[in-house]
């Protein structure tokens, strides 16, 4: 259903002006990025996308918009998501020069006519380089707000040594331990805090925040966040997806043999299991995870993408021997799937997540409550709030073994607890759909933006 089609509109502006968009090298950073792209471009801006060479996107799927690849300096050792605060931090400082570059080219060509500037709010260091150019700058965060609002805080918790004692509630949400606080795997916690402390610093100093997020859903969190930057424009527009019918910028190839094999399901049965692009999970983990789908005796869809086992180059290996034939017929396995396409089909009526934004979110907008199972990052604080505070999904509690496992798919797909979950579900479903109607929140946000970046 193409909602931002029939409710908001296409308005065509006369000369088209151009938006430049830089997307993180992320899967689940990259695809938000493209979204907003084609919100921005049915609203009659030309798009050009700079991307970086590590993790490009592919301009073939996105024929409307102009893609200009940039080096990035990244050698084989440091071309690695295991730890992404290094990661973001080589980024920040290799892609500097190579963008400008790109940018100044772009720039003096007479007819590029740019507007802005959106940049992922993660690319630090392009504020400076707006800055230099004279052209404004607005940033994309891909994360819940609450998330954010908590990373952005996290040098305070740190200077008050609130961090050191991991069981207690975090000040102000006390349903949150502070060990579920959204902080990074690095080996070098300094790097961390340094690049917060650069991120609040740019974002004080930008022209405005995009959100894919919608009102409804966050608005005692976007309210702390308008307190803490005040004087920095907020254009919570989410869902980005909604707007059109379900696309893709995948990273990895996608089986379409999913949908066939849901067609065959009944509706609501099947639990739709994936956890997303960057987790691993070790051997024994992988073994729990998979005894309690054959446990459970409910159908799955399963995604097992390739180096989802830490340390394995294999796929299917690991599984227990006969796994199939124990599920007999009622498990389909895949390396991975079109998860808009997935989570909007009759037969699915369950998702167990990792609780990324996109995945949260994605589920959010279908009606489908969730058995979250966070590993790192703001996936700790996504779970919290949709088992605690949205009250769609059950939480596993970092309990991976099977019993657990088993007991929470069933209490989920044929349970009495899974019935409420699934209409608490629909209900925030319904409040998603009345935000990107015209007139209200979301859809209005998206004009405020329009307006706002033809006034820069």
């Amino acid at each position: 259903m193409e909602i931002a089609t029939e409710t908001c509109g296409v308005q065509q502006i006369k000369g088209r002006r151009r938006l430049v968009l830089f997307p993180l090298p992320y899967q689940g950073h990259i695809s938000p990025m493209l979204q907003l792209a084609n919100i921005l471009y049915s609203k009659g801006f030309s798009v050009t996308i700079i991307h970086t060479r590590f993790n490009s996107p592919n301009p073939s799927s996105h024929p409307d918009f102009t893609f200009l690849s940039i080096p990035d300096g990244l050698l084989e050792h440091q071309a690695s998501t295991k730890d992404i605060i290094a990661l973001n931090t080589v980024l920040n400082v290799n892609c500097v020069e190579p963008f400008k570059d790109c940018l100044a080219k772009l720039l003096a060509d007479e007819d590029s006519n740019v507007a802005c500037l959106i940049t992922d709010v993660m690319w630090h260091f392009t504020q400076s380089v707006a800055d230099s150019f004279e052209i404004p700058r607005l940033v994309l965060r891909t994360t819940s707000v609450w998330s954010f609002h908590l990373m952005v805080n996290l040098p305070l918790f740190r200077a008050s040594g609130y961090l050191s004692i991991q069981e207690e509630p975090v000040q102000g949400h006390p349903l949150l331990k502070v060990e579920e606080l959204p902080m990074f795997k690095t080996h070098n916690l300094e790097d961390l805090y340094r690049l917060v402390s650069s991120v609040v610093k740019e974002i004080k100093a930008s022209a405005g925040f995009i959100w894919n997020t919608f009102e409804e859903l966050e608005h005692e969190a976007m309210t702390k966040f308008v307190q803490d930057f005040p004087n920095v424009p907020m254009f919570p527009i989410g869902s980005f997806h909604k707007y059109f019918s379900a696309s893709s910028s995948s990273l990895i190839e996608q089986d379409q043999s999913s949908i066939t094999w849901l067609n065959t399901r009944s509706p609501k049965s099947v639990l739709y299991v994936s956890f997303g692009s960057l987790a691993e999970f070790s051997e024994t983990e992988f073994l729990e995870i998979a005894w309690g789908l054959v446990n459970s005796m409910q159908p799955f869809l399963w995604v097992v993408r390739p180096r989802l086992i830490r340390g394995c180059s294999e796929w299917l290996e690991d599984l227990p021997n006969g796994f199939m034939a124990m599920v007999n017929g009622r498990g389909h396995i895949v390396k991975w799937a079109h998860q808009q396409e997935v989570l909007a089909h009759f037969a699915v009526g369950g998702f167990w997540t990792h609780n990324g934004w996109n995945s949260t979110l994605e589920s959010i907008c279908e009606g489908v409550p969730m058995i979250c199972l966070p590993r790192f990052a703001d996936q700790m604080v996504n779970a919290r709030y949709v088992s605690d505070i949205w009250r769609v999904g059950l939480h596993l509690e970092n309990k991976i073994e099977r019993g657990e496992i088993g007991n929470a798919i069933r209490k989920l797909m044929v349970g009495s607890e899974g019935e409420e979950l699934r209409q608490r579900s629909n209900e925030l479903k319904e409040n998603l759909n009345t935000s990107l109607r015209h007139g209200d929140s979301s859809c209005s946000c998206v004009e405020r933006l329009t307006s706002y970046i033809l006034s820069l």
